[in-house]
């Protein structure tokens, strides 16, 4: 695949631009490149735990200070702006996740309740307990629907594979009866949003990503272009075996930065 067709790039964080607390092999370059390229960009995670505001801490902590809030989408904000398509103003929810997803929720005028609750929220609680799934649960036998910021089974830190949001979730829908429905990547409102920001048409954006089912397989069905790292969750065995084939795959983000600067890129020297 040519890169210089390239107008702007959605690249996701987990597994892509770190593991857990570790930077993963072309962070600086990857940033670099955009920098110097100024292609439009956003970096869009399934990840919920997190604000935009607190990611782009993180960046700055990291040295790419130039980052702003709206260089971030999360499947938190995605799932915020989907409720409010869906639900008016101070409608009653339940929200199961970290501090940080609960307050995008209060910010955007819903009412955080534990019964009678209009819809249940669900993202990533690294705390999460057994009376957390019992509320839950009981507010969608009540009534509630039953809704995920994302569906994936799971999630990279540095020590290996961890359960994910999307098997947190299915233990509701097991014992509930009830199918969620879920917000964040493969699924269009995050695609969406990041298209809007970027103002680029979809075969001339590319999305970055570390899983085949999520980044790789909704980017397709939207026809951005796709570049796989195999940095994250996907393996190459799965990759060789898979229905789904990105446009092109590497190692890591840094061999996809490679590439570009000898592959006709739009890096400005």
């Amino acid at each position: 695949m040519k890169f210089d067709g390239i107008k702007g790039i959605i690249c996701d964080m987990d597994g892509v631009l770190w593991r857990g607390k570790t930077l993963l092999s072309g962070f600086q370059a990857f940033f670099e490149l955009l920098h110097d390229s100024q292609l439009p960009f956003v970096l869009a995670t399934n990840n919920s735990s997190k604000t935009p505001a607190q990611y782009v801490d993180q960046l700055h902590s990291h040295g790419v200070t130039w980052l702003t809030p709206q260089h971030i989408i999360t499947s938190g904000v995605a799932t915020v702006l989907w409720l409010q398509r869906e639900y008016p103003p101070k409608t009653p929810i339940h929200v199961v996740g970290s501090a940080s997803l609960q307050a995008l929720f209060v910010d955007a005028g819903f009412e955080l309740v534990t019964e009678g609750a209009h819809a249940v929220v669900m993202g990533l609680k690294r705390d999460l307990t057994y009376d957390d799934l019992t509320v839950a649960l009981r507010c969608v036998l009540g009534g509630a629907k039953l809704i995920g910021t994302n569906h994936d089974a799971t999630f990279p830190s540095e020590d290996g594979l961890m359960p994910g949001n999307g098997s947190i979730v299915a233990s509701i829908e097991r014992a509930s009866g009830q199918t969620a429905h879920f917000v964040g990547k493969p699924y269009a409102p995050m695609y969406e949003i990041a298209l809007d920001r970027l103002q680029t048409a979809p075969h001339e954006t590319l999305m970055i990503g570390d899983r085949l089912d999520t980044d790789i397989a909704g980017a397709q069905q939207h026809a951005l272009k796709t570049a796989l790292v195999l940095s994250g969750v996907t393996q190459p065995d799965a990759l060789i075996t898979s229905d789904i084939q990105p446009d092109v795959a590497y190692e890591h983000l840094g061999a996809l930065v490679t590439a570009w600067n000898y592959i006709g890129g739009k890096r400005k020297r």
